[in-house]
């Protein structure tokens, strides 16, 4: 079956996969799960004959679920490689995700904590077991010289369809009684609900316009799987400028998602970051974001993603430096615009810069390469995410852990140059 390239109906219904599942990246990871968790558990808790700091102990839940996509992300690329069924897997991370989000209705507290922790690993590990599958039809989508435009839309509809829902769950919070509700823990617990709905609702959209799978029958498709995973790692490992970029994609990544990931956290527990306050913190993310998105791309056209990424490195290296140092409130939101600025450019940019290194390469092979791209990614966060708590615990302060993370983005940005980069030919 020959695929349409640049088809504005299949590149749109490719972008409402970002805005399906982008509502349990917001909603849930960013805006009120750390926030509900924090308040639902003790300060400290005792655990495998240890006492954990509660905000540590969402650090490692974090880790754990990416150390367990790290393990089984390559495997299940290459094996979607070899019997093509790159949107079944798509499929079965969504299902996964979605009805793990709902399952985090059950977590009312201290005595269900095994609940939540299970859930939420659950839905971290369908949304980002799935990028890959989604990652990887964009070079079949569209082509190169349009990889930074619908990158940037993906993330833009992304951002936009989530702030939706947030807004939505956040009236629900500050304003029960509004919608019927009790005051408590019951509207937060709904709004995990509601997010489960809307992921798996809205990817609907793009489970009936992106292409279909093209199924190869094999007798083993277990070791197929697996020789292709060796076939991309012969293919990737030679080619230096390759291997370079995505080093300085892991360092990088471990300061960005981490950082993503404990933004809330961090106001909550080291400003007393109030409802409200976190109400504006988010919006101030979610819509310098969009902007944001789009002027790295237009940066990107101009010169080329190289120069787009070595600014916003100098950003977030500057960012950690005045989150250690902030305050108050206001302090906070001004680091939150700088944030936000480079929240989803070096998302969008990296991942259209990764698919013009992967130009020539056989399409066969695509899900594996992204699958390292992915692998990177997911490894990072359980580097960062980790360190992060470890340091937190041991040092009883989340300042510090922000301060380490600076350290990434200069090992990153100083990787970054030596990458040769050009603008994608039409």
């Amino acid at each position: 079956m020959n695929i349409k390239l640049n088809d504005k109906r299949i590149i749109r219904a490719w972008a409402f996969f970002d805005w399906a599942n982008s509502a349990f990246a917001l909603v849930i990871s960013v805006a009120i799960f750390p926030a509900y968790f924090l308040q639902t558990t003790p300060d400290v808790i005792p655990m495998f004959g240890m006492h954990i700091n509660n905000s540590a102990l969402f650090s490692y839940t974090i880790s754990f679920a990416y150390l367990i996509i790290v393990i089984a992300l390559p495997f299940l690329s290459g094996l979607a490689d070899y019997s093509g069924r790159r949107k079944a897997f798509l499929r079965t991370f969504t299902w996964l995700g979605s009805i793990s989000c709902m399952l985090l209705f059950f977590f009312t507290g201290v005595h269900t904590l095994w609940i939540g922790i299970l859930a939420f690993m659950g839905a971290q590990i369908g949304f980002d077991g799935g990028k890959v599958f989604y990652n990887s039809y964009l070079p079949i989508i569209s082509t190169p010289d349009r990889y930074d435009k619908v990158s940037a839309q993906g993330f833009a509809y992304g951002y936009f369809g989530s702030v939706l829902l947030l807004v939505v769950n956040l009236m629900m919070i500050q304003f029960p009684s509004f919608f019927g509700l009790p005051d408590g823990d019951l509207p937060a617990r709904i709004s995990f609900l509601m997010v489960g709905v809307w992921w798996i609702g809205f990817a609907q959209i793009p489970f009936r316009q992106l292409p279909p799978d093209r199924i190869r029958p094999t007798k083993s498709i277990v070791r197929e799987g697996m020789d292709r995973i060796k076939i991309a790692l012969r293919v990737l490992w030679p080619q230096k400028q390759m291997t370079r970029f995505l080093a300085a994609f892991f360092f990088y990544s471990a300061g960005v998602q981490t950082v993503l990931f404990l933004a809330a956290t961090f106001a909550e527990k080291e400003l007393d970051f109030s409802t409200a306050n976190l109400i504006i913190l988010i919006l101030i993310l979610q819509i310098v974001a969009i902007g944001g998105a789009y002027l790295f791309a237009w940066i990107s056209k101009i010169k080329n993603n190289k120069t787009a990424l070595i600014l916003m490195l100098i950003i977030w290296m500057g960012v950690c430096v005045l989150a250690y140092y902030v305050q108050d409130p206001v302090q906070f939101y001004l680091v939150a615009m700088l944030v936000g600025l480079v929240m989803g450019g070096i998302q969008s940019t990296s991942r259209a810069a990764y698919s013009k290194l992967l130009e020539g390469q056989e399409e066969t092979h695509l899900n594996s390469f992204y699958s390292f791209y992915e692998v990177l990614e997911k490894a990072a966060i359980v580097f960062g995410t980790f360190s992060f708590g470890l340091i937190d615990q041991l040092s009883g302060s989340m300042r510090n852990s922000v301060l380490a993370l600076g350290i990434y983005f200069i090992i990153g940005l100083v990787l970054l140059i030596g990458v040769p980069f050009k603008k994608a030919r039409a």
